[in-house]
């Protein structure tokens, strides 16, 4: 092994400098070696830059026995292995011959076979990109980072589109999982505020939109997809499953911009937000400012973009659902109410990222908030009691033992109230006031407020009275019947008109 940590042209680089009239640490700096080299070589240590180079050693090899006939083979064999692998491999085969302090021997060994004759390794072919060409879509997640809603933890992804050229990017808020409605969503909506589409979107083969579905399904996600990205005149393409590096213009971009919310979050003081919507405004800005970075490279993209088509495409997936004699649907391991007019007919659904918009016929009838079930083999329902309050005050009793019970109870409040009121009521009693309360809340859109009142009388251990709580929440005035006023006709008016009207046809 070489004896010498500098080569002789490093020497005649640092000699030359020298008698150009750099300083010493400039020298040294401009031939790559330290300034205590620089010393030596002033100090007449290394005069002459032309001497052979030392191979023999000063001391005793520890691998010389063990590293042609065993580890070299071992390390064809299988090159991934590791040196502290090597050396227990040693230590386990010759006891009381390698010390742990010949690991650092080891590893310097192991790599420098692996840079003369390890196995190749793959290369990095940078691409070039061109103005308009292409666009890449991706989902992330802020691993680092909890964001809150109204206080509850917040899970969700952010779909992240990216142009090559300028790196003009847009995120959204996913409040579900990875799905083609997502994806389509997302890229329609970036696509709208750039105003123009790339010659070519790339994702990393839509693993999730095909995620446990079966092959007509994958199909079926495959044509709409195309026609998607035909409709804005875009060729798709994805990377070789896997290979995510392929995906490297988004990939990369991904830390960066995670680290810039972050970082605006730590400036913010706060992860919590009001709203989707607030948190959505918040993660715009971010990016509208790293956008504003590359404003010059994105001016010149956006001239080389394609024209956006005037009519935008379809970004969500159609079902049908029939509505339950209970006024339910059920969509994607999801139970939903519905106004209970529209029990047992059939309903077209677009199924969005975050929504339902329910249509009976083309008329759009009810827009839903759309819900995850937690787990691949759980379900999840949303019950919204005012769907179904107009039916159930007709019969309060079946409140009791609902499957829904739990559900009807919009929040906190109606629970606590059901729970105090069904220990000191009786059983009828307490449903026909827990299923009364509901309906005035219902009819008089006063929810909070009714809620706050009734907990206000129980905290003072005051008796409850629903009548009360009507009388006093009660907005809707009652339209009252008039009394329209009759005139009763003298029954001798009859016998006159009767005589009349004989005369009358006996002159005829």
């Amino acid at each position: 092994m070489p004896g010498y940590w500098i080569t002789n042209q490093q020497v005649e680089r640092y000699m030359k400098a020298r008698t150009e009239g750099h300083t010493q640490p400039v020298s040294a700096a401009k031939s790559g070696m330290s300034e205590r080299t620089g010393r030596d070589i002033d100090c007449g240590k290394r005069t002459n830059p032309h001497q052979k180079e030392r191979h023999w050693r000063t001391h005793k090899d520890p691998l010389e026995e063990v590293w042609d006939s065993e580890l070299v083979p071992m390390l064809t064999e299988r090159p991934a292995l590791q040196a502290i692998t090597l050396l227990e491999y040693l230590q386990s085969k010759h006891p009381d011959c390698y010390e742990d302090k010949v690991l650092r021997t080891l590893q310097r060994r192991v790599k420098a076979w692996r840079a003369t004759a390890g196995p190749e390794k793959e290369v990095m072919f940078r691409q070039r990109h061109d103005p308009g060409r292409q666009g890449l879509s991706d989902f992330t997640q802020l691993k680092q980072t909890t964001v809150t809603i109204a206080g509850c933890a917040f899970n969700h992804l952010l779909y992240h589109f990216r142009l090559a050229f300028s790196h003009w990017s847009y995120m959204k808020v996913i409040e579900g999982g990875e799905s083609y409605a997502a994806l389509a969503e997302g890229l329609q909506e970036a696509l709208q505020r750039l105003g123009g589409a790339p010659l070519e979107h790339r994702t990393d083969s839509l693993s999730a939109a095909y995620r446990n579905l079966n092959r007509d399904a994958q199909v079926d996600v495959t044509a709409r997809y195309q026609s998607f990205c035909g409709h804005y005149s875009m060729q798709a393409t994805r990377n070789n499953p896997g290979e995510s590096h392929e995906n490297g213009s988004i990939e990369a971009a991904h830390g960066h911009l995670k680290r810039r919310i972050e970082q605006a979050l730590l400036l913010r003081g706060s992860c919590d937000f009001e709203s989707v919507q607030a948190y959505q405004a918040f993660i715009d800005e971010v990016v509208s400012q790293h956008n504003r970075r590359n404003a010059k490279a994105i001016g010149i993209e956006r001239h080389a973009l394609q024209p956006l088509p005037h009519e935008v495409a379809v970004d969500y997936t159609e079902v049908r659902a029939v509505v339950t004699s209970s006024s339910t649907i059920d969509v994607r391991r999801v139970t939903y109410t519905v106004p209970s007019r529209l029990k047992n007919e059939t309903l077209h659904i677009r199924l969005y990222d975050d929504r339902l918009e329910c249509y009976f016929g083309h008329q759009a009838v009810i827009t839903l908030k759309r819900i995850y079930p937690v787990g691949k083999s759980n379900r999840a329902r949303l019950i919204d009691y005012r769907h179904v309050i107009h039916s159930l005050v007709k019969k309060p009793q079946a409140f009791r033992y609902s499957q829904i019970r739990d559900d009807l109870l919009p929040t906190l409040s109606y629970q606590t109230i059901w729970t105090r009121i069904n220990q000191s009521m009786q059983p009828k009693e307490a449903c026909r006031f827990i299923v009364g309360l509901l309906h005035l809340a219902a009819t008089e859109d006063c929810e909070d407020e009714l809620a706050q009142a009734a907990l206000e009388k129980l905290s003072d251990n005051m008796p409850l009275s629903l009548t009360q709580l009507q009388r006093r929440f009660r907005r809707t005035k009652v339209t009252e019947v008039p009394v329209i006023p009759i005139e009763h006709h003298v029954l001798s008016s009859y016998d006159q008109l009767l005589s009349n009207t004989v005369a009358e046809v006996c002159h005829a």
